[in-house]
């Protein structure tokens, strides 16, 4: 017997091919398709004997009849024997409802019989129908649009675990009928219509790949849809749906054994086709449907069939050819290759999660870099001819002066008038002169993101607590600070998005708007007419609003409109840049607010940064021992010793060889009190006022990224790179365990 794994991939594809594209089947395909079926029904049941039976007009014939070596054992006339028995019942038909399995196919019912069972008179009855003595017995129908034949298999191998057949074995049985009627129906009626997810599910059996049949099942990568494009998709029936590594998917299809749409989609998306799971045809249209607009068919770009090694390569050799024509296309922002360039490194960047793109000229070539999870990681390096028109086609792009080289310029991309892509985000670009040219950097901002659950930011229980108290008082001043990137509008907007509701007015005066909110007025400000956050909040005012943020308190006039709103009877929120939660009460004095004005409206301060994770796939566990352990104490009085995480050192395919991957919120919450009220009013010292607030219940931002690092987000290493400990030096060690050698830290920066 030719075993299901010996059955060629050909003929697998033939087979799959022939259902999926409704070709008309031949009398070979109904066969193979019969006795795959019969080989894995004898291999997963461990049976002696099976045969196969389907309807032809008003008889049942015999298609399939096996029997085991076992039951010939040596004696070579028994061998011939069997043979020959096999071949008249392959010519032998018999009138339907004859016998038991003329009976299980008019019920369309399966049955089931052993010699431990009570009713075991049709067991003796088949002995001189088989030949040989049957112990267990099942037979079930195949069901299709009707019952088309049955199946059945007698007595277990001498060798087999259990010496009859179980129920659990008929539900094997049943599944595999299941899934196999529909296929043969398909084969033998040419009227027969299979329904494409009864197709996937025969696909799934068949190839061994995993079935998908809903969107709920799996969580797709929305980037990953939008970068490949909408026509690489429909040309080639790959849908990725995850990113395994920088230049590999996981993907859905029909048919997982079509290795040429596979090997095309690769080519043109330069991302290979890892994992495959099978789909419907439904479901695929639905997700076209659902993750594209709709664009004229066969529309494709040039930039969806190219690549940014291979943009690299084309632009290298076409100057090398010919350096005067080269040196002249690379040089004109409007050439293609240029054109395609620029689409394709914003692109890129997208797919990579890049939060910033940089690119930047150096003495002999231009280096394009993305900032990935905080991390800045050069992506390429072009010829440094291409820097001028690269950087004059972003200029053109975000509408800046090409011909003003030696200033600063601020502009903005709308990218979706640049792509005939699916991806909908704005950059915010800044331009400066450098010694070697000028310099580009890009905000990417994701217009279609929303803010996320206030839930998932990283705030520890308690201070979780207490910031959804603050978020939900009448009035007063919530302000965030930190550096440029920890997350401070993200925070703002995910406590917008949890107290947004149609009983309250929101108005929101941003700089540029990042996070789109329902139900909330955003204003995006316009410094060259006179819009900024002062006039802005001027007018806010006069629009009875109960909720009031304001991008960034800048100036003193911000900051006394922003004081005068929380003490009338408003609840704003803005964001600051300084170090930690205390030293804002000294930038508020050195705007010249007055202290008790300060401590009369202030609600909370959030200090925040961004600290990676750590890959959950790959990361090393181990005791923590030495500075660290003594770094880990001080930081958490009372918290007891237990394995933590570190970073393996050469990552994984998920988190690209980093082996860190996401980031998690750190915060610092300082809420007033009355201590706190009468130092502020005292004029007293940073020092003193953050003293106060940990007397008080502060945890400062060292203390939540330790706490981060014994809840197995984070390790030590990247807690002390991102936050340094009060007044702690650790000693880089010599072996492997995981450290961190920070400078001395001052309490500014703790």
């Amino acid at each position: 017997m030719a075993s299901d794994m010996q059955l060629s991939s050909s003929l697998r594809r033939t087979l799959l091919l022939k259902v999926i594209t409704k070709a008309q089947p031949k009398p070979e395909d109904v066969d193979s398709v019969i006795e795959l079926t019969s080989t894995k029904i004898v291999d997963l049941l461990q049976a002696q004997s099976m045969t196969f039976y389907l309807i032809q007009g008003s008889n049942i014939c015999f298609k399939y009849v096996y029997y085991s070596p076992s039951l010939m054992g040596p004696n070579q006339e028994r061998e011939q024997e069997f043979a020959k028995k096999r071949q008249d019942l392959l010519k032998l038909q018999l009138p339907v409802g004859t016998g038991i399995v003329g009976k299980v196919i008019e019920q369309e019912q399966p049955t089931f019989f052993s010699l431990s069972r009570e009713n075991t008179r049709p067991m003796f009855n088949m002995f001189k129908d088989t030949g040989f003595e049957v112990t267990s017995m099942l037979t079930v129908p195949l069901i299709g649009s009707k019952c088309i034949g049955a199946i059945q298999v007698l007595n277990k191998e001498p060798d087999a675990p259990t010496k009859e057949f179980r129920r659990e074995d008929l539900k094997v049985l049943e599944e595999v009928a299941e899934y196999a009627a529909p296929l043969i129906q398909r084969l033998t009626d040419p009227k027969y219509e299979m329904r494409d997810d009864v197709t996937a599910k025969y696909i799934s059996k068949f190839t061994g790949a995993p079935l998908i049949t809903s969107l709920d099942e799996i969580n797709f990568d929305e980037k990953i849809l939008e970068v490949v494009g909408e026509s690489i998709i429909k040309r080639t029936g790959v849908v990725p749906y995850k990113q395994l590594t920088p230049t590999s998917v996981a993907a859905l299809m029909v048919n997982p054994y079509d290795y040429q749409n596979r090997e095309e989609f690769a080519r043109q998306s330069e991302m290979s086709v890892e994992d495959v799971a099978v789909a419907p045809e439904s479901l695929i249209k639905e997700i076209l449907h659902k993750y594209f607009k709709s664009q004229p068919e066969g529309e494709t770009v040039l930039e969806e069939g190219s690549d940014l090694a291979g943009l690299v390569d084309v632009i290298g050799a076409e100057y090398e050819v010919d350096p005067t024509k080269g040196q002249q296309s690379l040089e004109d922002e409007e050439s293609a290759p240029i054109i395609t360039l620029a689409n394709r490194i914003v692109e890129d960047a997208y797919i990579a999660g890049a939060s910033d793109i940089h690119v930047e000229p150096q003495e002999h070539d231009l280096i394009v870099r993305y900032r990935v999870d905080g991390v800045c990681a050069e992506k390429l390096r072009l010829p440094k001819t291409v820097a001028g028109a690269l950087v004059a086609r972003y200029k053109v792009m975000s509408e800046l002066d090409i011909a003003e080289k030696r200033l600063p310029q601020d502009g903005r991309i709308v990218f979706k008038k640049f792509t005939k892509r699916n991806i909908d985000i704005d950059l915010r670009v800044a331009t400066a002169p450098m010694n070697f040219g000028e310099k580009v950097v890009m905000r990417i901002l994701d217009k279609t993101k929303s803010a996320l659950p206030i839930t998932a930011l990283g705030f520890s229980e308690e201070n979780l607590s207490k910031y959804r108290e603050c978020i939900r008082q009448p009035y007063g001043m919530i302000l965030h600070c930190g550096p440029t990137g920890s997350g401070k509008s993200m925070t703002l907007f995910s406590a917008l998005r949890e107290v947004a509701t149609p009983d309250i007015n929101i108005q929101t005066a941003e700089d540029p708007i990042e996070y789109t909110i329902p139900g909330i007025n955003q204003m995006q400000m316009h410094k060259m007419i006179g819009l900024d956050f002062a006039r802005a909040l001027r007018s806010y005012l006069r629009m009875d609003p109960d909720v009031i943020l304001v991008g960034e308190i800048r100036d003193q006039e911000t900051a006394e409109i922003s004081v005068e709103a929380a003490l009338t009877g408003h609840l704003l929120l803005s964001t600051l840049h300084t170090n930690d939660a205390p030293s804002t009460i000294a930038r508020f004095t050195d705007m010249g607010i007055e202290p008790f004005m300060i401590s009369a409206s202030l609600l909370v301060v959030c200090a925040q940064r961004l600290m990676r994770r750590v890959c959950k796939n790959c990361r090393i566990e181990y005791m923590p021992e030495g500075r660290e352990l003594d770094i880990m104490l001080k930081a958490l009085p009372g918290w007891e010793p237990h394995p933590i995480f570190k970073a393996s050192d050469g990552g994984c395919a998920q988190c690209g060889g980093l082996g860190m991957k996401g980031r998690i919120g750190i915060h610092e919450l300082m809420t007033n009190s009355e201590d706190l009220t009468r130092a502020i009013n005292e004029e007293a010292e940073t020092a003193t006022i953050k003293r106060i607030a940990m007397q008080t219940g502060m945890k400062t931002l060292h203390q939540d990224s330790m706490l981060k690092v014994t809840q197995h987000s984070s390790t030590v290493i990247e807690s002390v790179s991102t936050v340094p400990p009060d007044m702690i030096q650790i000693e880089k060690p010599s072996d492997a365990t995981e450290a961190a050698e920070p400078a001395q830290a001052t309490e500014e920066n703790a």
